[in-house]
Parts: structure tokens; sequence; C-alpha cells
């Protein structure tokens, strides 16, 4: 039986949300995910200032 992989702790940074997951091996994960139509943007990041950081440069191209 697969782990159930879900989001907790998110917040919002502009069009981008981070949240922690947990991957199959059970470590915790921080994914910034762009909630903009048509842009399908996202990352897995292992620390949370990572993902912040990213979600803070992300520019997307769907105008």
């Amino acid at each position: 039986m697969p782990a159930r992989d879900f989001f907790h702790s998110v917040m919002r940074i502009g069009p981008v949300q981070i949240g922690t997951h947990r991957d199959r091996r059970g470590r915790t994960k921080h994914a910034a995910v762009c909630t903009n139509d048509r842009c399908g943007w996202s990352a897995d990041y292992s620390s949370q200032s990572a993902a912040q950081l990213a979600a803070r440069t992300h520019r997307c191209r769907v105008s």
C-alpha cells in the first residue's frame, strides 16, 4: 500500500504555494507549485528556505 501523500503547512508567496509533504521513503519534502492556469511549474526541495527562494524568484511565462 503506498504512503498517503498530501500537503500540509501550506503558505502562499504571490502566485506560488509552498507546502510540505512526505515522499515515499517518509522524508519531509517542501514543494513550490505555481497556481496560475497553464503554467505547470513545480519543484521539490529538501529545505523550506530553498522552496521560498524558488517561489520568490519564479516568473510565469503565461501572460
